[in-house]
C-alpha cells in the first residue's frame, strides 16, 4: 500500500487530477451560480419526479408556452442530464432527518449537486486536456503547466465555481478533438466513435456547439494539409470519417429535435421564434428583428474590446497565445499549427454567430460567456508553447509572457471573490461603459477594509432582493456564505472552515509536489 501511494505521488497525471478535484472543491460557494443553472436543475428534477419544468409563478420571467399550453424551459437538456445522478442522490440526502430544520439558501441539494458535478467535470477536463496536449507532442512538464494554466489562469476557473454550461462544453469539445485526432493517427474506429459521441452530446447542451463539431472536422483536415497529404489520400480520410461521424451526429441531432418537438411541437425550428413572439407581446417596443437586433459590428467589437466583456481582459492568455502563434509559426509542428488555426476559426465563429444576438454578452455572466469557452480553447496551448520555446524567444517576450500568466491568475482569482451579479447591479447606478475587472478589484479592497459604503459601492439596485444583497456582500465561498447567512449551526460553519482550510493546504502541497517532480527531472 505504501509503495503504491508513493508511485501515485510521483505520477504527474494522478497529482494533476487530484489538484483539479481539490481546486474545484475549494472554490465552491454551494450555490449553482446562476438562475440559468437553477432552471436546468429543475428540468433534471422534472425528468424523474412529478414536478414541472417551470413553475407557473416563474412565468413570464422564465419559460415559454409550448405544446398543450404548458410552460417549458427553453434550454437544451444536456446539462440537466449531467446533473441527474447528483440530483437523485442529493434529493435523497436532503430529506435526511439531520437536515430537517435547515431550509435556507444555499440548500443542501444545491450544495451537493454543485460540489459533485463541478469536481467531476474538473477532473475529467484535466484528464482530457493532459491527453490532448500529449497528443500534440508537448513534454510532460509543458503539459502539466498547460493544464494548470487552463484551470487557474482562464475563465475556466470562474465557471468551476459558477456552474454554467461552459466547462461541460469545454470538456466535451476537448474530448471530441482528442479522440478524433487519435483516430487520425492510429486508425482506431473506437476513438472516432467516442470523439463523435462527445461532440454529439454537446448538441444536447447547446445547439450552437455545432460550431465545435465543424471545428473538429476542420482540425483533422488542417492536420492532413500541414502534413502535406494531397491527392487521393486527402479525400479517402474525410470519407472514412463521415461514415462514422454522420450517423453519430445524426443520432444526437434527432434526440435534440425530438426533445424540441416534445416541448414546442416543431422538428425544424428552435425556441427562438416563440421566445421572440412572447417577449414582443410583453414589450411591444422590442424591434421586429428581436432577438437579433444588435448591429453586427457592435457585437464583434463588444466581444473584443468592450471593457465590460472583452475576451482579452477576461482571458489575457488569449493575447499570449496569438502572439506566440505569430512569432513561432515556422517552428510549430503540423498538429499544433492545425490546432492554432482551428481554435482561432472557432473563436471567430462564436463571436460572429452571437454578434447580432440581443444578449450577445450572455447577460448575467463573468465576461462573454458565449465566447469564453472558445477563448479558453485558444489559450490552452499558450503556456506549453511559451515553455517549449523559451530559448527561441527574446527576453522581453518571455518576461511579457510570464507577466500575462501572473495577471491572468490574479484576474481569475478575483472572479471568485464575489457572486458575479455584484458589478452588474453596480453598473445600473454607475452607468456604461465600466471596467468590470477594475471594479471587481476595487470591491475586493473596499470589502476587505470595510469601506463599501464609504466608497459608494453599496448601490440601491443591490438591495432590491434581500437574498441577493446578502449573497453579493460576502466572500463567495461556502464557509463564508454559511457564516453570513447564519442559518447553519456554529459547529457546522466551523467544521466547513476546517475542511475548506485543510483542502486548501492539500492543494498547495500537491502543486508543490508537482513543481518538485519536474525540478528533479530538469
Amino acid at each position: 500500500m505504501t509503495s503504491r501511494l508513493s508511485r501515485w505521488l510521483r505520477d504527474p497525471l494522478f497529482l494533476l487530477c487530484l489538484a483539479a478535484g481539490l481546486l474545484a472543491f475549494v472554490v465552491q460557494s454551494g450555490e449553482l451560480g446562476s438562475a440559468d443553472t437553477m432552471h436546468r436543475l429543475q428540468t433534471t428534477h422534472w425528468l424523474w419526479t412529478s414536478q414541472p419544468q417551470v413553475f407557473p409563478n416563474e412565468y413570464p420571467e422564465f419559460g415559454l408556452h409550448g405544446r398543450g399550453g404548458q410552460i417549458f424551459s427553453w434550454y437544451g437538456i444536456g446539462q440537466s442530464l449531467l446533473m441527474w445522478p447528483a440530483d437523485l442522490v442529493s434529493t435523497w440526502i436532503a430529506h435526511w432527518h439531520i437536515f430537517a430544520e435547515y431550509e435556507d439558501d444555499p440548500a443542501i441539494r444545491s450544495i451537493l449537486v454543485s460540489y459533485s458535478t463541478n469536481i467531476l467535470v474538473s477532473v475529467l477536463t484535466a484528464l482530457v486536456a493532459f491527453r490532448f496536449l500529449r497528443q500534440l507532442r508537448f513534454a510532460e512538464s509543458e503539459i502539466v503547466a498547460g493544464v494548470l494554466a487552463l484551470m487557474l489562469c482562464t475563465t475556466h476557473l470562474h465557471y468551476t465555481q459558477n456552474m454554467q454550461e461552459n466547462n461541460y462544453i469545454m470538456l466535451l469539445t476537448l474530448a471530441g478533438f482528442s479522440f478524433q485526432y487519435g483516430w487520425l493517427r492510429t486508425g482506431s474506429w473506437r476513438a472516432l466513435f467516442l470523439g463523435c459521441a462527445a461532440l454529439g452530446l454537446n448538441l444536447l447542451t447547446r445547439v450552437t456547439t455545432a460550431l465545435d463539431l465543424l471545428a473538429a472536422g476542420i482540425f483533422l483536415l488542417a492536420v492532413l494539409w500541414f502534413d502535406k497529404v494531397r491527392g487521393r489520400e486527402l479525400w479517402i480520410r474525410p470519407l472514412a470519417y463521415c461514415k462514422v461521424a454522420i450517423p453519430v451526429y445524426a443520432f444526437f441531432g434527432i434526440i435534440e429535435r425530438l426533445y424540441n418537438f416534445y416541448r414546442f411541437g416543431s422538428l425544424t425550428q428552435t425556441y427562438i421564434p416563440i421566445f421572440a413572439r412572447e417577449l414582443r407581446a410583453q414589450d411591444p417596443t422590442l424591434p421586429a428583428n428581436f432577438p437579433w437586433s444588435t448591429p453586427f459590428h457592435d457585437g464583434v467589437l463588444g466581444a473584443l474590446f468592450k471593457p465590460e466583456k472583452s475576451i482579452f481582459l477576461f482571458d489575457p492568455l488569449l493575447i499570449l497565445a496569438i502572439v506566440l502563434f505569430a512569432l513561432l509559426w515556422k517552428r510549430l509542428s503540423s498538429e499544433v499549427r492545425a490546432y492554432a488555426v482551428t481554435s482561432l476559426i472557432l473563436l471567430a465563429g462564436y463571436i460572429s454567430f452571437y454578434a447580432r444576438y440581443t444578449y450577445w454578452a450572455g447577460d448575467f455572466a463573468w465576461g462573454d460567456r458565449y465566447v469564453s469557452t472558445a477563448a479558453e480553447m485558444v489559450a490552452l496551448i499558450a503556456v506549453p508553447l511559451l515553455l517549449r520555446n523559451r530559448e527561441n524567444l527574446g527576453r522581453w517576450v518571455w518576461r511579457g509572457g510570464i507577466a500575462l500568466i501572473a495577471v491572468s491568475f490574479v484576474i481569475q482569482l478575483a472572479s471568485l471573490a464575489f457572486w458575479l451579479p455584484l458589478e452588474i447591479y453596480q453598473m445600473e447606478s454607475f452607468g456604461h461603459p465600466t471596467s468590470v475587472i477594475a471594479l471587481r478589484f476595487k470591491n475586493i479592497v473596499a470589502f476587505a477594509l470595510g469601506k463599501m459604503d464609504a466608497w459608494g459601492l453599496n448601490t440601491e439596485d443591490m438591495t432590491y432582493d434581500q437574498w441577493d444583497y446578502v449573497h453579493i456582500t460576502t466572500w463567495n465561498l461556502l464557509p463564508f456564505l454559511l457564516h453570513r447567512v447564519g442559518a447553519a449551526p456554529a459547529w457546522v460553519v466551523n467544521m466547513m472552515f476546517a475542511i475548506w482550510t485543510s483542502a486548501l493546504i492539500c492543494l498547495a502541497a500537491i502543486l508543490r509536489q508537482l513543481k518538485a517532480l519536474f525540478q528533479m527531472v530538469n
